[in-house]
């Protein structure tokens, strides 16, 4: 990413979690900041955020999106029932939880790239959003600093169970780089656990969201940020071989769960976009 440029991606994101505090009933994903965050930077923007019903690919990308954070935090509650103390957030973008925390005895690490801490915290400061003392910025600049090293020196507690969310960001990344990640949450204490999206290839998707993957693949490569990681749901598995629990849910199930009864079009759809957590 540019450093001096805000992330399009999480931008993009951000926006979708507004328009449905603002357009969707009942809410699937319920998130007081979330318009509140972007504040009169992007409210033009958000204003213009596509809603036809004409555009299921757009409907289903919001589905997709509020059901991921909705699961996240499904996955955080059992984790704090369980005695973790900590969270941390790989890749935060514009997060809203750290403000809205409502554990008292849990400490939110934000980890994400130093520019986008830099304009997030800015975004936080115009929309007069109070920083909690619970969070600890962790900035780090994955191509030349380890994350390991930057939790540590924020207060990172090894010994302890954490929950990591990493949301948005696995297929953005290199092999090597998943790999590492995963090596180092594997390395957590008993009681640790991960929720991630993950997508998989169009080998294995149908025609029509081959051409769907395709376009969005064109767009956010144009932003700078290309995707370049897919996994099979069996390739994932074995990459998680050190998980002992692992529940790994497509549109089928997260539909059922979150979206069933509703009178309108928010679901998900096809088979690309799925959603995993796994336990140690």
């Amino acid at each position: 990413m540019d450093q001096a440029v805000a992330s399009r991606t999480a931008v993009s994101v951000a926006l979708r979690r507004a328009a449905h505090q603002i357009h969707d009933s009942p809410l699937v994903f319920a998130d007081p900041l979330a318009v509140a965050i972007l504040g009169e930077t992007y409210g033009e923007e958000l204003r213009r955020t596509p809603l036809r019903a004409d555009k299921p690919f757009s409907i289903a990308m919001r589905a997709f999106l509020v059901a991921r954070s909705r699961y996240a935090e499904d996955n955080l509650r059992r984790a704090v029932e369980n005695g973790v103390r900590q969270y941390v957030l790989l890749g935060a973008g514009l997060d809203t939880f750290a403000y809205r925390n409502p554990y008292p005895q849990l400490r939110v690490f934000e980890v994400d790239h130093p520019a986008t801490q830099e304009w997030k915290r800015e975004l936080l400061h115009r929309s007069r959003i109070a920083i909690p003392g619970s969070i600890t910025y962790t900035p780090v600049d994955f191509e030349c600093q380890s994350l390991s090293a930057q939790l540590s020196e924020a207060g990172f507690d090894g010994h302890g169970p954490s929950f990591f969310a990493w949301l948005g960001v696995v297929p953005y990344l290199t092999l090597e780089a998943f790999r590492a990640t995963v090596q180092f949450i594997s390395a957590q204490a008993q009681g640790s656990g991960v929720v991630l999206d993950y997508g998989q290839p169009a080998a294995v998707l149908s025609a029509l969201e081959r051409l769907a993957l395709a376009s969005l693949a064109s767009r956010v490569e144009k932003a700078g940020e290309p995707f370049q990681l897919f996994f099979t749901r069996g390739e994932i598995a074995s990459e998680l071989s050190s998980f002992h629990t692992i529940e790994d849910v497509g549109s089928a199930e997260i539909n059922a769960r979150y979206f069933g009864g509703r009178t309108d079009q928010l679901a998900m759809r096809g088979t690309a976009a799925r959603m995993l957590s796994a336990w140690l």
